[in-house]
């Protein structure tokens, strides 16, 4: 883990989110260090950057997903594709990753997860945000 690059770290932070979502979803009470202590074989401060920004900033990252996915809602998207946008909002608009890098690896991730629509409609909302925000 201490070699692990950061697109392997955005891989376990959207696993985290996701299990995240199922709870939230199933409205199970869940203890976040423990769903770190799960997956995290060490602890990752750029993970815990990510997922924590992404759950303290939830609201707002959803209002901008919402406003850019055309006659669509984050909430309808699949469970890992929502945790993929919102890691993908969130380092764009929350931290100094340089956005065409935020945009590689959000298309990256969801490339390996998701189908392909999915991946040109996280492309294409990324993108706008980038240019419109």
């Amino acid at each position: 883990m201490k070699n692990m690059n950061r697109s392997k770290l955005r891989e376990l932070a959207m696993t985290i989110l996701y299990q995240v979502i199922i709870y939230d979803s199933n409205k199970i009470n869940y203890d976040i260090e423990d769903i770190y202590k799960e997956i995290l074989e060490i602890d990752s401060n750029f993970v815990r950057e990510i997922v924590n920004g992404v759950i303290y900033n939830k609201e707002t990252i959803d209002n901008i997903a919402n406003k850019f996915l055309k006659d669509w809602n984050i909430n309808r998207l699949g469970k890992t594709d929502q945790a993929i946008l919102r890691i993908g909002i969130y380092e764009l608009k929350y931290t100094e990753t340089p956005p065409i890098v935020c945009i590689n690896e959000a298309v990256e991730l969801a490339k390996k997860y998701s189908d392909d629509k999915v991946v040109g409609m996280i492309n294409g909302v990324l993108d706008k945000i980038y240019h419109e925000e």
